[in-house]
């Protein structure tokens, strides 16, 4: 994988009489040192649409300076970017568009525009000559691609701009309260805040080309119809597991989880809102959902699972941890660990998960609508929420009659699926049916939270026999599994005394009345 930097910067306006004030002194600046001059030669690579650009994004090849290379920028937060980096090529790196895939589908990159940038920096360095953050100072000429800059006289020459800027980027042990400190000091001259975010986003604008707002028509917040609050919901995920994609790819932290649970409730919303989206058309696209979370669910469950267990031995007392038993859950875990991951990364290069990107954004390029979207949001949205509770208590139902052991454990896991569904049609309604709806939503979710506890209970003691049995082949003790396995059995039996009582406060008739518009 590419190197990773954290890019935490500011841009300022400057022009060729701009002059830096002195920042000694400035939030633990001791010194100011002068870094020298650099030439800076970049090319900007985007879609012939600017689809990058559309949400932040940017994709250099540039050469001089200290980190020449190909560099990828990803948003994080406003004046927030993760920047990563890959040696010198002729074209762009795979490391590096793999992480737009989900933004590109199959459209070409192609050079969007040349900056070619004079830089003068200086240090900011604290009392131990520490770097705190760098200033530069950027004289920049942007041109976009055309004929060589040696012809004249051509219609089809390229456009150019010039102009200046300062960038304050932190460094080492640099905070944010620096950053705030440098900005009032540079207000204290007259110097203001960049109306650009970047420079390409400057250049892209002064040499004529546009681009759309990437989060599209149809994101705002409040109420309207059926079909507007449904479509809102369903881009967001849809933007979600686009957003999420480059994260499950660099292995960041609950990236994986956070887009299966885009994935889930995109189906989910699929299926409680028949009345407004065709079903003949959203049925193939929940079964390629149901595929993609599944293929999630592997890595997913994983961690979940190791974790758990991870956990529940380390409140095991020393003295009754017999054998090699964190070896062999490491072992264990490691084993499914890169199996999961390389399933993972195929599935997501692999042409099954790009065709279903293109069928998602088709979708909402000619949503499916039926009569029902130009209805009322608020009766529309009542129902279908009303209608997967009913489905809800009849499998709640079932699962609270059914005999202790396997019956129990699968009709509670079918109480489960059922009380995302109704959760997440209840959170799709929010816009339309207010505090209700969340509130109806809240109580959905600690009835799915306890059900989902006693499933990963049930998935934790098949892995515990797994791995006594491993350990007794091995000629080792399995008490300490068998330990866990029992305190497992302990946990889903409470979980099920409680469950009858949570489920109860949730299915009150006055929170199902108080949905009704």
């Amino acid at each position: 994988m590419a190197d990773t930097v954290r890019e935490i910067e500011r841009k300022y306006e400057a022009d060729r009489t701009t002059q830096l004030p002195d920042l000694t002194g400035v939030d633990g600046v001791a010194t100011v040192v002068e870094a020298g001059a650099e030439e800076l030669d970049a090319v900007y690579y985007d879609t012939a649409g600017l689809h990058l650009a559309a949400e932040g994004i940017t994709l250099r090849r540039r050469t001089g300076g200290r980190d020449a290379g190909w560099h990828l920028k990803l948003p994080v937060a406003p004046g927030v970017r993760d920047e990563l980096r890959a040696p010198l090529s002729d074209t762009p790196p795979a490391e590096l568009t793999a992480l737009l895939r989900s933004r590109l589908l199959d459209r070409a990159l192609v050079p969007v525009v040349r900056l070619r940038t004079h830089r003068t920096v200086r240090v900011l360095r604290d009392a131990g000559g520490a770097p705190l953050a760098e200033v530069a100072v950027d004289a920049v000429r942007a041109r976009r691609p055309g004929p060589p800059e040696g012809r004249k006289n051509t219609k089809a020459a390229a456009v150019q701009t010039r102009w200046h800027e300062i960038e304050v980027e932190l460094a080492g042990g640099g905070g944010p309260g620096l950053l705030d400190a440098v900005d009032r000091k540079l207000a204290e001259t007259g110097v203001r805040p960049a109306g650009s975010a970047s420079k390409l986003a400057r250049a892209l604008a002064e040499t004529g080309q546009r681009y759309e707002d990437a989060a599209g028509p149809g994101t705002g917040k409040g109420g309207g119809t059926a079909g507007e609050v449904v479509l809102r919901y369903v881009r967001a995920q849809v933007r979600a597991i686009v957003e999420l994609d480059p994260a499950v790819r660099r292995d960041l932290p609950d990236a994986v989880h956070r887009m299966r649970v885009a994935t889930r409730r995109l189906r989910s919303a699929f299926r409680s809102y028949t009345k407004v989206l065709d079903r003949a058309e959203t049925l193939p696209l929940g079964v390629e959902l149901k595929w993609l979370a599944a293929e999630l669910g592997v890595e997913r469950d994983r961690e979940v699972l190791t974790a758990r267990l991870r956990a529940a031995l380390d409140g095991v007392p020393r003295e009754l941890r017999l054998g090699p038993v964190d070896a062999r859950l490491r072992i264990w875990t490691e084993r499914r660990r890169g199996g999961a991951r390389e399933q993972l990364l195929a599935v997501l290069d692999g042409p099954r998960y790009l065709a279903l990107l293109k069928r998602l954004h088709a979708l909402l390029e000619a949503p499916p609508l039926r009569p029902a979207a130009a209805r009322p949001a608020p009766e529309v949205a009542a129902r279908a929420v009303l209608k997967d509770y009913r489905r809800l208590a009849g499998r709640m139902e079932t699962a609270l009659a059914a005999p202790a052991g396997r019956a129990r454990d699968e009709a509670l896991h079918g109480a489960r699926k059922a009380a995302k569904r109704t959760r997440y049609a209840a959170e799709a309604a929010r816009p339309a049916l207010g505090r209700p709806a969340k509130k109806f939503a809240r109580r959905i979710k600690r009835v799915q939270q306890l059900l989902g506890d006693h499933q990963d209970s049930v998935v934790a003691r098949g892995t515990l026999r797994e791995l006594a049995t491993q350990a007794q082949r091995a000629g080792e003790s399995g008490f300490t599994f068998g330990l866990l396995h029992g305190r497992e059995e302990a946990l889903a039996a409470d979980r099920e005394r409680r469950l009858p009582r949570v489920w109860k406060k949730a299915s009150r008739r006055r929170y199902r009345t108080a949905l009704r518009p």
